[in-house]
């Protein structure tokens, strides 16, 4: 299985001279999820090259086991120095696309006309897609093949508006991934506040927070094991 993990290039938290990026865990977990089980990876994002981390999520309280064993790897932490520039990546090349969230997605993937096409291609191609956190907010400008939104009558979850509102942040987004899916007439299911919670939709797999990385990246896996 050749999966595509997305990154953003986004830095900068909204104007309040804040950074943002990238949320660790949301990238760690899946990544070596995916590896341990043989997965090819390759990772890109807008600008290419190193993708910016949020520095929050490496803050000590926010640390798990996986990120501890990215901080060790330095083969892993080369990858994620040498992304690919997003507009290089052509879907047919990969069995499936992983977006981790952090609040920089918000920014420029939800809004990059490349990402949009990305998502569009795997989804019509019926290759898995997984988003986590803040990343299922790049969906907001994605269409079907019939010109609605692709969330529409979709189960999907995200970034909660009670977690957004624990972070300080409901004001300094761009929106709100949870009151955006419902505006787009999207089936927002949550579960608990920081709890891990996955919803698959056919092979439109969403988690809620950073603690539903590892599960996403275990359901896609599931959904692309052959069948029987």
């Amino acid at each position: 299985m050749k999966i595509l993990i997305v990154l953003t290039s986004h830095d900068a938290l909204g104007d309040t001279g804040q950074k943002t990026g990238f949320w660790l865990e949301e990238f760690a977990a899946p990544y070596y999820t995916f590896k341990d089980a043989g997965a090819e990876i390759e990772v890109a994002s807008p600008a290419g090259g190193q993708p910016p981390l949020d520095p929050k999520s490496d803050l000590p309280e926010f640390q798990t086991d996986l990120t501890r064993r990215f901080s060790e790897d330095a083969d892993a932490q080369a990858v994620l120095a040498n992304t690919v520039k997003l507009d290089e990546i052509r879907a047919d090349d990969f069995d499936a696309v992983f977006y981790p969230g952090g609040h920089g997605p918000l920014w420029d993937l939800a809004e990059s006309g490349v990402s949009i096409a990305l998502v569009e291609a795997f989804e019509r191609a019926g290759k898995i897609t997984g988003f986590v956190c803040h990343a299922p907010g790049v969906l907001r400008h994605v269409k079907s093949a019939d010109g609605r939104p692709l969330v529409a009558g979709r189960r999907v979850t995200g970034f909660t508006n009670g977690e957004e509102a624990a972070v300080g942040l409901t004001d300094v987004v761009p929106f709100l991934v949870e009151d955006e899916f419902k505006a787009l007439g999207g089936l927002y299911e949550k579960g608990a506040d920081w709890a891990p919670f996955v919803v698959e939709d056919g092979r439109l797999i969403t988690g809620q927070n950073p603690a539903s990385s590892e599960g996403v990246a275990r359901a896609m896996l599931a959904a692309g094991r052959p069948e029987g």
